[in-house]
Order: structure tokens, then sequence, then C-alpha cells
């Protein structure tokens, strides 16, 4: 009878240590190496959660090399999983060619099924699609459809879509009212670039009626949450009305972060501050350099506008101070090479913040920045 009894408890231990042998080790390793190896195991067994949290450090280089590839291959497990958040995401990775090949069909269908489990990203994503026409025949009655039904699910960004589509009759007759109504409705829900749209009604649209104030509270709420554009339309805003300023200088602080988020139009402003002598002294070193910055940010657009001006004031150097100029441009702008629409600050957030997209936000702002200056 002992033996019988003791059979069973040493097996028991064996079987123990065999399981503990085959635990991956942590010893030497950081505090960040070992979540990332325990991440890596969990993501291996199938864990869903693992495996996007694990897709989503390799996307943004979160304790890992940033791995495209690799976000893709886990952000895809976790969607035939039936997961709707890694469906939309793998969606958007195919839509854009990060990680995988661009395929506006897979897309598409990955967006439909996060659509279809009540996913308001993959309604929102499926309704740019359809308004875009992106590898379908554009619709843009459905994508209204789709939009309002993210919207009633809490998402902010259609909602500024809807603003859109009324303010420039994508789906009917233009409607300013609704427009608003629904950028309105985008800023409760927490959305910066309805922020700034409806900023701009209140500043800059003609066919609405202006109050700065209001507009400065909405953009300087939409630059806080990162947006670039609304950064540097707050800076204009408050340079130029600075009782509105909450702290010394804030609209300067706000113009110099959008210029080196690669807004070429607050490099612009810089130089124009500098030439005229409205924030200290008259400049024009440091004018033309932020004119030569700007006009490596934008390009031809840039460099056409600002023609004029930088023939004035190189024509006032000789050429080791132009060199010394356009050198210290070409320095400042490798630091700086790339345009950022949104600046996330806050980790947590930047891991998890949708990766911009071609079709979307950008061309909610765009457009309608666009329209306003052909008024």
């Amino acid at each position: 009878m002992r033996t019988s009894c003791r059979t069973p408890r040493l097996l028991i231990l064996l079987t123990f240590l065999v399981c503990v042998g085959y635990t991956p080790s942590t010893c030497g390793l950081s505090a960040e190496e070992a979540k990332v190896q325990k991440l890596q195991a969990a993501a291996q067994r199938g864990t869903v959660t693992a495996q996007i949290e694990l897709a989503a450090d390799y996307m943004t280089g979160t304790g890992v090399p940033q791995d495209p590839t690799l976000a893709a291959r886990w952000y895809e497990l976790a969607a035939r999983s039936g997961d709707a958040d890694a469906q939309n995401q793998i969606g958007h990775f195919y839509q854009i060619g990060f990680g995988v090949p661009v395929d506006l069909a897979r897309a598409r269908s990955w967006y439909q099924l996060a659509a279809s489990s009540g996913s308001a990203s993959g309604k929102l994503n499926l309704g740019v699609v359809y308004l875009s026409g992106l590898g379908v025949p554009k619709d843009a009655r459905f994508a209204r459809q789709l939009f309002e039904e993210a919207a009633e699910r809490g998402d902010g960004a259609a909602a500024g879509y809807l603003g859109i589509m009324y303010y420039f009759g994508l789906a009917g007759p233009v409607d300013m009212a609704a427009a608003e109504r629904w950028f309105e409705r985008g800023v409760k829900l927490h959305d910066p670039i309805a922020g700034y749209n409806l900023g701009s009604f209140f500043s800059v649209v003609p066919d609405h009626a202006h109050d700065v104030p209001k507009a400065v509270n909405l953009l300087r709420g939409s630059a806080q949450a990162g947006y670039v554009p609304s950064m540097h339309s707050v800076g204009l805003l408050l340079v130029n009305h600075p009782e509105l300023e909450k702290a010394v200088n804030e609209g300067l602080t706000y113009v110099e972060t959008a210029a080196e988020a690669g807004e070429w139009r607050s490099s612009v402003f810089l130089g124009i501050l500098a030439r005229d002598g409205r924030v200290g002294a008259v400049d024009g070193k440091s004018a033309l350099l932020h004119f030569e910055i700007a006009v490596l940010q934008g390009g031809e657009e840039a460099e056409h506008m600002l023609h004029h001006d930088l023939e004035k004031l190189g024509a006032n150097l000789d050429a080791d101070e132009r060199a010394s100029i356009t050198s210290a441009a070409k320095a400042w702008y490798e630091q700086h090479p790339s345009a950022h629409k949104f600046i996330v600050k806050d980790p947590n957030v930047t891991k998890y913040f949708p990766l911009p997209s071609d079709t979307a936000q950008e061309g909610s702002y765009s457009a309608l920045r666009v329209a306003q200056q052909s008024r």
C-alpha cells in the first residue's frame, strides 16, 4: 500500500519538474525583453490578446525592432480568430501595403468582416472604401449609411466624414447646417479633425459667421490631441490675437511645433515673422532659413510662393553667407524629414494609434482647406 501511494507522488513531482524545465528562461533579460518573450509564448499558443499586443509592438517598434511583416502576421492570425479590431487593422495594412502587398480586395473583405461584427472602425473604413472608390465603384450613399452607423456607435471620425459629405454635397445637396451639426458631434466624440474643421468654420470659412475665441478653443483642443494642422491654425490665430493666449508665446510654440512636424506653411509663417520683425527685431537671415526649410518641406508649391522672398533676401548676402544658410536648412530638414498629421506623445496611445490613411483623415483636412482657399 505504501509503495502504491508513493509512486503517483513521484510521478507528479517528475511531471512538475519536466514542465518547469520547458518554461522559457527570463534570467538576464530586461523587464521589456521578458515581457516580449512571454507575449511571444502566449501568441504562439493562440492567445488572441497576446497576438494583438505583439502585433502592435512590432508595428510601432515597442520593445522589439519595428517589423511590418511580423506585425501583419500576428494581426492576421488574430483576425482569423474573429477579433474585429484585428480584422480592421489587417484590412488597413492591405489597403496601404504595410507589411503585406497592397490588396484592396482583401482590405475590403477584412473591413466587411469587422463591420459585420459591429466594429465602428470597420464601418468607418468600409465607408472610406466606397466613398473613395478603392477597388469598387464609388457609392457615396452607401458610404454615408456606413458613416452614420459608425457615428451611432460613437466613432467621432465617422461623424467628421458626414460633416465633409454635407459640406461638399457628396451624397445630395450641400447642407452647411448639417455639416456643422456633424462636426459638432465629432467634437463631442473627441475627434480632432472634426475640431479642426469646426474651428475653420468659425475662423476662415467665408459662408459662416466668425467667432475667433470659439475657433481658438476648438483648434486648441484639436492641437492638444496632436493634430498638426490645428497647431498651425491655432498658432496663427494666437499670434494675431495674443490676448487669447493661455501662456506666453503659446501661438509661436504651436507654429514651431507644426513646422517641426513638417507643416511647410508653418515654416513660411515663421519666416514672415522674422522678415517683418513681428516677434522681435527684423532678421533677414532667420527669415531666409525658414523659407528655405519651407521649400524643402513643401516642394514646388512652396518654392513658387516664396520665389520673390528667396531672391530678395538672398541678394543681401554674400555667397558664403547664403551657402551657410542653405546648409543649415538642409541639416534641419534631415533631422525633421517627415510630414506628420498627428503628434501623439503618450506611448500608451501611440502604441494603438491607427496608422494614417492616405484616403481618410488626410482627405478631410485637405479638402476643406482647399475649398476655403479657392473661395
